[in-house]
């Protein structure tokens, strides 16, 4: 048995009976999550002004004078952030695609590369990057070395591409791994060379298999980037301490706070849909 439902142009369209249950369960799974989204939303602005403390929580967070007033500062320092974020991150991609090819070696003259590319990656996983940020920006430009090169802006940047190249090497060798090894044979049967076929054939399939698992890491690389507020560049978390500490106000932080969900909630959305799309093509 079918049923009809109207298009928004107008036009009819036969459905199922399976199609149409499965519409209307849609149908009623948004309007229960809806509801009970708003009465969470609702519950919390009706329940948190009641507490006794919520006016003092009030003025030292959530002060609009003063996110009005240090919220264009904080925008200025920002970009700081933006800009070693753009210089890391491709730096980052090379790097992890060099060490992932490292790992992924299989003639015995190149084991050296591939022991190499076992060991960065086993340290530089297993540090903390705030460990990593203190040791490297700190210990370089202890050497004594001459302007720029004892800049904490290159050391910290340094420090974030060591670390974040080896987990983007993990992902994209894990990628390299997910391609079937007959790919590999076909491609010996054409007479490609083992260049060749992971130029050609390996790498592009496995770039693109972890594609959103890589876009994930570039959204935490932008919120580490305030990690080198700890070795002297002002980028807008040390900007929101600065703030705080003039006006004896914590709504700086919430300022900061505001301006990196602006920036990675969207970048996160779309490491979802590029999920979602890989996920799609592959069933």
């Amino acid at each position: 048995m079918t049923d009809q439902t109207t298009l928004r142009d107008g036009s009819a369209q036969t459905l199922t009976r399976r199609q149409a249950y499965e519409q209307r369960q849609r149908r009623r799974s948004i309007t229960v999550a809806a509801g009970s989204t708003l009465a969470v939303v609702a519950a919390v602005v009706l329940l948190v002004p009641l507490a006794p403390g919520w006016a003092a929580v009030q003025r030292s967070f959530f002060n609009g004078e003063v996110f009005a007033k240090i919220f264009p500062g904080l925008v200025d320092a920002f970009v700081m952030n933006v800009a070693i974020f753009l210089w890391c991150a491709p730096i980052i991609a090379f790097l992890g695609l060099v060490i992932a090819l490292f790992r992924d070696v299989r003639s015995p003259a190149l084991y050296p590369l591939r022991l190499f590319g076992a060991i960065y990656t086993d340290v530089f996983r297993g540090l903390p990057v705030i460990l990593v940020i203190y040791l490297i920006g700190f210990g370089v430009p202890g050497l004594g070395l001459p302007r720029p090169w004892n800049s904490p802006f290159i050391w910290g940047s340094v420090a974030l591409v060591l670390v974040y190249a080896a987990y983007v090497a993990e992902v994209i060798r894990s990628g390299i791994d997910s391609i079937h090894q007959s790919q590999r044979g076909a491609a010996a049967s054409l007479g490609l060379s083992e260049g060749e076929t992971m130029r050609y054939v390996v790498l592009p399939q496995a770039i693109r298999n972890v594609a959103p698992a890589n876009m994930n890491l570039f959204i935490a690389l932008q919120k580490d980037v305030a990690l080198l507020s700890f070795i002297g560049p002002v980028e807008v978390f040390r900007q929101a301490g600065v703030y705080k500490s003039l006006l004896a106000n914590f709504t700086p932080y919430v300022g900061a706070a505001v301006i990196f969900l602006a920036v990675t909630i969207p970048a996160t959305r779309y490491a979802d849909y590029l999920l979602h799309r890989q996920r799609r093509r592959q069933s």
